[in-house]
């Protein structure tokens, strides 16, 4: 069976059985994830087929960011993935699943479990991938909107003066995590896109902290130059 038509039984039976409200986490989310995957994966010897499953039910068990249980959730979803291809896909390679068990468990940031395969790296990478660029900039603001997290504090909006607390401020969150996640790629070609991607928030907050002061013209170049990844290649 062809990986389009694993992909085509996965999203059908997502879009059938999978339910719940987080729109930062939906079908759609998996089927751009497995998008990113493909670039990472292209010229290495990963198996495609973990590397797609991985991609699809990563977030099969998905926690909200403020359960106390969110760390655990990679894990659950690693055995309710193990379950689903055991006892729906029948079909499904069984030699494959720990493979993409692993990778579902590993691709978690709050989890912190370390990638041991090439697969779960790329699958990792491309999931943090969608916390990055237009994309990322769009989840961020959904996701602390959903939790009640207001935007930014318009009076210190990059915490000089204040301890960072993105479960306050919204944008917080870019230097609390975001900003970060370059260094945590696990592939070059991972690593590339995710600095091209941080470079576009590092512009936002530019944008925003200009705007804040009336300047609706410009970017902060301050902002630029403290926050930028270094040598980014368009």
């Amino acid at each position: 069976m062809t990986l389009t038509h694993w992909q085509s039984r996965f999203e059908h039976w997502l879009h059938e059985t999978w339910q719940h409200d987080d729109k930062a986490h939906d079908v759609a989310h998996l089927k751009r994830v497995w998008q990113s995957a493909q670039r990472i994966m292209t010229g290495t010897e990963a198996d495609a087929l973990v590397v797609l499953t991985g991609c699809y039910f990563h977030d099969i068990v998905n926690l909200p960011k403020n359960h106390p249980q969110r760390h655990l959730a990679s894990a659950q979803a690693a055995d309710e993935t193990r379950r689903v291809l055991r006892d729906v896909f029948t079909d499904f390679p069984p030699d494959k699943i720990e493979a993409v068990a692993h990778a579902v468990h590993a691709h978690s940031f709050s989890a912190a479990v370390t990638a041991e395969t090439l697969e779960a790296k790329i699958v990792q990478d491309a999931d943090r991938l969608e916390s990055l660029g237009a994309i990322g900039l769009a989840r961020v603001f959904y996701v602390s909107g959903a939790l009640g997290r207001s935007l930014f504090d318009s009076n210190d909006p990059l915490a000089r003066e204040r301890p960072l607390d993105d479960t306050e401020w919204a944008l917080d969150h870019f230097q609390k995590k975001l900003l970060k996640l370059p260094e945590t790629m696990q592939t070059a070609e991972g690593r590339r896109l995710a600095e091209v991607n941080a470079r576009f928030l590092v512009t936002y907050m530019a944008k925003l902290c200009a705007e804040l002061r009336g300047d609706f013209c410009a970017l902060d170049k301050e902002v630029l130059a403290e926050f930028a990844p270094a040598d980014v290649k368009y």
